[in-house]
């Protein structure tokens, strides 16, 4: 729509109240009088076109162009700034002129979030670098304690090391031996025993066995060497009886068992068959560590009608 000329001196863009100010009386503005116009000097056309910006507080007015006339302008270089623009920060109650940054957080807005990937990437990198420092430190610190070990007169780390002879009498105690064994031949025989080999089934070399054992007084004794450690061993003694269960007494270092060697008929033979009554028994003794003296005897009490074969021994009290 085109400006219409609404007539001269009409209240319109003008400031009534100039001459109360002294941009206004500098611009020759007077107080009304007699009822006539606002004291403007000379009438003005609203039908001339003002440009953007013209009037600046303070300053005088800038003639504008006829109207149909294009308004003059100063040439402007790019990058200067306008002389028909103010900033607003420049104007009494303007803008602030410092900026706030906005923050653009999730949603559907556009701005980009926080750089989640390099903080994690950030956060990795700071924990390995501890754990490396962790593992430097910790190999230090053993290399240090070996080198004090290495002072005080340690044992190396590497290599083979000397075992002590405590170390191998318990190991050699722990390992299984064999313990001793004998038959006939090698018994020391006393109070008319003698060896025999008439009876068949004797398991001695030669079917050699021990005869005359049925008197009181009738002994035969087993020197063992050998024994491994002290303790409780089990004595196995093959024997043969004719039909009937008989016992002797055992001795040990000198020291009479309180049970007496059970020597009964086991095999179930007649009364009068030696050669079927073959058999063994067992009995518990205690040992010591070395050599040992062990004795059968025919005592007083005892029923000594028997034929020895074999003894041995086995770790234990077990039979």
């Amino acid at each position: 729509m085109a400006p219409a000329d609404n007539g001269a001196s009409t209240p319109g863009d003008d400031d009534p109240f100039g001459y109360l100010y002294a941009d206004g009386q500098a611009a020759g503005a007077t107080p009304p009088s007699g009822g006539g116009g606002y004291g403007y000097p000379g009438p003005r056309s609203y039908h001339q076109v003002r440009p953007v910006g013209e009037r600046q507080y303070g300053q005088q007015p800038q003639p504008t162009a006829a109207y149909g006339q294009a308004p003059q302008q100063q040439p402007q270089t790019y990058g200067q700034p306008n002389a028909h623009y103010s900033a607003p920060e420049t104007l009494p109650g303007g803008a602030p002129t410092t900026v706030t940054p906005t923050q653009h957080g999730g949603g559907g807005g556009r701005g980009r979030g926080p750089n989640t990937k390099g903080l994690l990437i950030g956060a990795l990198a700071v924990v390995a670098a501890v754990v490396i420092g962790i593992g430097v430190a910790v190999l230090g610190g053993d290399s240090n304690d070996d080198a004090k070990g290495g002072d005080a007169g340690g044992q190396p780390s590497g290599g083979s090391q000397s075992v002590q002879p405590s170390e191998t009498a318990s190991k050699k105690a722990d390992e299984p031996v064999d313990l001793p064994k004998t038959d006939a031949k090698a018994l020391k025989l006393e109070g008319g025993t003698a060896t025999a080999s008439d009876v068949q089934g004797a398991k001695a070399d030669g079917g050699t066995y021990v005869a005359g054992f049925n008197q009181v007084g009738a002994k035969l004794t087993w020197t063992v060497n050998g024994i491994p450690k002290d303790g409780a061993y089990s004595l196995r003694v093959n024997y043969g009886v004719p039909g009937k269960d008989a016992n002797a007494t055992i001795t040990v270092n000198g020291k009479v068992q309180t049970r007496p060697l059970n020597m009964e008929n086991f095999s179930d033979a007649k009364e009068g068959d030696w050669e079927k009554g073959w058999t063994n028994t067992w009995s518990v003794v205690q040992l010591s560590k070395g050599t040992n003296a062990i004795a059968i005897s025919c005592e007083q009490g005892n029923q000594c009608d028997a034929n020895f074969d074999q003894m041995w021994l086995v770790k234990g009290s077990n039979g």
